[in-house]
């Protein structure tokens, strides 16, 4: 159903099922899936793919232009996956030649006045609080949780079942399954609360823990710590995904808490 009040472009492609409610702009190069609502005053312009399932809150704005000086106006992208919910006066703007799209998974809850620049590229089941702010080229993979408030340097990586508190200023990668808290901020142990309702038993909890000891308790600089783990602990696909995150670093880690 489109409201007969709403401005939509006769070239943008939506789904018979969507809902558009009145007063919004959908310009041309526009995709839009089957039973996504878009409400009042939102405004989705050209490069949008938005899938299946979206709610997507009043003046919400999609597919600005960066705001990035290299922009030049090139064809580029955001896509917003199946089931994902965003919330009032989000902004979410498109890629550049960094990577020429920005991506929000699956399942996403981006909430009031967040902002995910361009280049993001953020995972299924991610949670942005309200007035959580992304900078360019920030990565936030599944099942992340960043509180409200919290400011991410450009080119920062959030890893996996990450929980990082509210007000932070972040600018160094958060590895997965930590928790990132106080002021400077650093590592406050794993997000064991988080991992508990995803499934992971005591055992497993643990075991990452025992790996998180010797990279941020154990005195070693990273690089022995790394060597470490590889020696002291078994192999799993969670150990494996720690140290890929670690050795792959480019900003570097939050620090241990002293």
């Amino acid at each position: 159903m489109k409201s007969p009040l709403a401005n939509i472009h006769p070239k943008a492609k939506i789904a018979e099922s969507a809902i558009i409610d009145p007063f919004v702009s959908i310009y041309e190069d526009v995709v839009i899936g089957e039973r996504t609502h878009v409400q009042a005053n939102v405004v989705i312009m050209n490069g949008a793919r938005i899938g299946n399932d979206v709610k997507i809150f009043p003046g919400a704005v999609i597919s600005a232009d960066p705001q990035d000086l290299k922009y030049k106006g090139e064809k580029t992208t955001v896509e917003i996956g199946d089931g994902t919910i965003i919330r009032e006066f989000a902004t979410v703007n498109k890629g550049t030649v960094a990577k020429m799209r920005t991506i929000v998974g699956n399942k996403c809850l981006i909430m009031a006045y967040s902002h995910v620049a361009h280049d993001c590229i953020l995972g299924n089941n991610v949670i942005l609080a309200n007035a959580v702010q992304l900078a360019g080229e920030v990565e936030v993979d599944d099942f992340a949780i960043i509180g409200g408030g919290t400011l991410v340097h450009q080119f920062t990586k959030i890893g996996e079942h990450v929980m990082a508190q509210g007000g932070l200023l972040l600018a160094k990668d958060v590895p997965p399954f930590v928790k990132a808290a106080r002021e400077p901020v650093s590592y406050a142990g794993l997000n064991s609360i988080g991992l508990r309702r995803r499934g992971f038993s005591n055992e497993k909890i643990n075991y990452i823990q025992d790996i998180y000891r010797i990279i941020f308790n154990s005195g070693l600089n990273y690089k022995d710590a790394i060597k470490k783990v590889e020696i002291d602990i078994e192999e799993s696909a969670e150990k494996t995904l720690i140290l890929n995150f670690v050795k792959k670093s480019k900003r570097g880690l939050i620090t241990s808490y002293t």
